[in-house]
């Protein structure tokens, strides 16, 4: 083994709201159902953060104290704590920092990472750098979103899609080969105006013509994103796999960004994976945006070997897009 610090995944936490909204009382909002969100998207139900007086913060923070129960430590030992979102709860402070002061991490530096769906990847290359520059020993890397506070609810073409959820991951110099071994991130900022939310910012700012028009909540321009996202997401993962000379039999698991059943299911495939080897849960949260990846981490922890050698894929707003490739340490 080379000298190189690597980083590993040592812990992971989540949070999710209690309120779950169900297909059936979507039907009662806009004109779909069940039927057809499912046979489409694969989701069923997604969870509400319906509490005004919290957002992505409180979910952060909460995914943050599990892991640190997990690890049995004190919050002043997190050196970086790094939330991937794009519903920050202030445009500033970071919401990092709304997460360090509500755990106590008062020795952490704290910063936000704005990629959309693909926010945990490009925080967990992030992290990772950080560790292996030998200048870190904790860092904490959390995606968090309350989607709930930009979807518009008359919208039937995105208010089926999204939900609320945080969860994270703490990152520590590994001991063996059980570590990050590698990434792609890509980006295409020529396409940013398919998927974006265009108020709020400082090329509009809010005003009564933004919220007449409707300009903060999600816009997407649905077939070529669909499309778009098809294929970056299956391409990433294959160059990943090609890089590192792996086969669908070599790779253990699978851990989809969780937008669409069909893009996950076009992702496998592209792979050669069997599905029995795709994490999946968006049936029952949506698309956490930069929350899923972690969640299925969370999700299947108790059914992760040490070694497992795991994929994770993602695609979203930017447009941005990658894949990590790592051996399970826990």
């Amino acid at each position: 083994m080379s000298s190189e610090i690597k980083a590993k995944i040592s812990a992971v936490g989540h949070y999710l709201p209690d309120y779950v909204l169900t297909n059936q009382e979507l039907e009662k909002l806009v004109d779909t159902n069940d039927e057809w969100i499912r046979t489409r998207t694969g989701i069923s139900e997604r969870r509400i953060l319906k509490d005004p007086d919290k957002a992505s913060g409180f979910m952060a923070a909460e995914a943050a104290r599990e892991i640190l129960q997990q690890k049995n430590i004190d919050a002043s030992e997190i050196d970086v704590i790094i939330v991937a979102t794009v519903t920050p709860d202030y445009m500033f402070p970071a919401t990092a920092c709304i997460a360090q002061s509500l755990i106590g991490a008062k020795n952490a530096f704290c910063f936000d990472l704005s990629a959309a769906c693909s926010g945990f990847l490009y925080a967990l290359e992030v992290g990772s750098n950080m560790i292996s520059s030998g200048q870190y020993k904790k860092v904490l890397v959390i995606g968090s979103d309350k989607m709930s506070a930009i979807v518009d609810y008359t919208d039937r073409t995105t208010c089926i899609l999204f939900g609320d959820g945080a969860a994270g991951v703490l990152l520590e110099p590994a001991e063996d080969e059980n570590a990050i071994i590698d990434s792609i991130m890509h980006s295409e900022g020529d396409m940013s105006q398919n998927l974006i939310q265009l108020g709020g910012g400082s090329r509009n700012p809010a005003s009564h013509h933004t919220v007449d028009k409707k300009m903060h909540y999600i816009y997407q321009e649905g077939r070529p994103v669909f499309k778009r996202a098809t294929e970056g997401m299956a391409d990433v993962s294959v160059e990943i796999m090609e890089k590192n000379q792996l086969t669908g039999d070599d790779v253990d698991w699978l851990v989809p960004h969780q937008a669409n059943l069909r893009i996950i299911d076009a992702t496998a495939r592209r792979m050669n994976l069997d599905p029995s080897k795709v994490m999946i849960n968006i049936d029952r949260y949506g698309n956490t945006t930069a929350a899923t990846i972690p969640l299925c981490l969370y999700d299947w922890k108790d059914r992760l070997r040490k070694g497992d050698k795991i994929v994770l894929a993602a695609f979203g707003g930017g447009y941005t897009w990658g894949a990590t490739y790592l051996k399970w340490a826990m």
